[in-house]
């Protein structure tokens, strides 16, 4: 073998080792300091639920919680701020992501949540994860490419922690960026960020949202085109929920222009909605409800109050995430299939909330792994099965108008087209 071919084979082994060290040094760093900072909001949320649950009087808070986050926003100048879709815009345009992020949404989840707006928290975790894994890579001054790598890991040590699924956060971050294809340079620094945030999670006693299903129905035909149907029609309230979200929030910025009336008004419709279904079911994550789905009870129309419960707190202006909504809209949606068809109630629920989760989000392989850690492996032709046909019949709608879509669903075509 030539000696210069040699010599260009060390070379590029070499650099490739040198930049294969960088990441993971930056991947356990990211790991660690998002890991306890995802810790902390974790005990932050546990400690206001607490509070919201001990004295219900909070609920009347509200609309001046709201009126405090718009404060806050404007006093840190940042009134303009798109939530996750600003983390996205920064992985496709190589912006910056402020590092004022990750305080105000830290706060301003927790102000949410402790007056009962209704919202999760992994959209929280995005933010945070992503605006402190691009100062890490602005502290360190590296270039544009591994700061993207950066901000996909710090999501993924974030939503790990928070949730408890690692294999499901490391993928998530680079699924949901662009739909059709999966930024891999990104999987290893994603993988160590995301297992280091769930082993803190576990050390500091951050409780997993595990619903393990013990016994599956056998897999039949039978059962195989209800978890079909189910799925289906999954899709279709996913597309619900996020036009609910898209024109509740066009209705608030068009009868609304006042940020500080915005978030008031919103606070005051939820009070006033939670004083008439007379539950606080619909107030803060809603696990709770999730867990009741999953043995078969829920209410008729608990999956419709909850998407207009979710999109009226954050068109308002208030915090949070619409990911633990979508769970809850998809198992309460699910749960009601089941108990109208006569099929499993905690498979059906289960179905629900993946495909549901799946819709939203546009994620199919994230969709995947959060059924296997969320419910267990035994159940894996349902799951394939429901996010293959939620997949398709979601179309283009999402969570993140930020989101690529740069292959079709349905044909093997270059699109790159901006989501619904």
């Amino acid at each position: 073998m030539p000696t210069k071919k040699i010599k260009d084979i060390v070379e590029h082994n070499t650099e490739r080792s040198i930049i294969s060290a960088e990441y993971i040094f930056f991947s356990v760093i990211i790991g660690i300091i998002i890991g306890l900072v995802s810790v902390a909001f974790f005990k932050g949320m546990e400690i206001v639920t607490t509070l919201r649950k001990t004295y219900p009087a909070l609920l009347y808070g509200l609309p001046f919680g709201g009126l405090l986050i718009v404060a806050l926003y404007k006093l840190f100048d940042y009134e303009d701020d798109t939530g996750t879709n600003r983390v996205l815009a920064a992985i496709h345009s190589k912006n910056h992501v402020p590092l004022r992020m990750a305080p105000l949404i830290f706060i301003s989840t927790l102000i949410t949540h402790l007056f009962g707006g209704s919202a999760g928290r992994e959209g929280a975790a995005l933010q945070i994860g992503g605006s402190l894994g691009n100062t890490i890579a602005r502290v360190f001054k590296l270039d544009e490419k591994a700061s993207i790598i950066l901000i996909m890991s710090g999501m993924s040590a974030a939503f790990s922690t928070l949730f408890g699924t690692p294999m499901a956060a490391a993928i998530f971050s680079m699924e949901v960026v662009s739909v059709g294809i999966m930024h891999y340079s990104a999987l290893m620094p994603c993988v160590i960020a995301s297992f280091i945030g769930h082993y803190l999670a576990v050390k500091f006693g951050c409780n997993e949202e595990l619903f393990p299903i013990e016994a599956f129905p056998a897999l039949s035909l039978e059962n195989a085109l209800i978890v079909c149907i189910l799925a289906s029609l999954s899709a279709l309230v996913s597309i619900l929920f996020v036009l609910a979200l898209n024109e509740t929030n066009i209705f608030y910025k068009t009868y609304l222009k006042n940020r500080y009336l915005r978030a008031f008004v919103g606070g005051l419709a939820i009070v006033i909605l939670t004083l008439l279904v007379n539950s606080t079911d619909y107030n803060g994550t809603g696990v709770s409800v999730i867990s009741k789905a999953m043995d078969g009870n829920t209410h008729t129309v608990a999956f419709i109050l909850k998407i207009v419960f979710t999109a009226i707190t954050l068109g308002a202006g208030f915090k949070g995430g619409e990911i633990v909504p979508s769970f809850f809209i998809g198992a309460s949606f699910g749960c009601l299939f089941g108990n109208i068809t006569g099929f499993d109630p905690a498979l059906s629920a289960s179905v629900g909330m993946v495909s549901v989760f799946c819709g939203v989000t546009n994620c199919p392989i994230t969709s995947l792994l959060i059924s296997f850690e969320m419910f267990g492996f035994d159940g894996m032709p349902y799951y394939l099965l429901a996010v293959a046909f939620s997949y398709l019949f979601s179309g283009y709608f999402s969570l993140y108008k930020e989101q690529k879509i740069v292959y079709s669903k349905f044909h093997t075509t270059f699109i790159n087209k901006d989501a619904k």
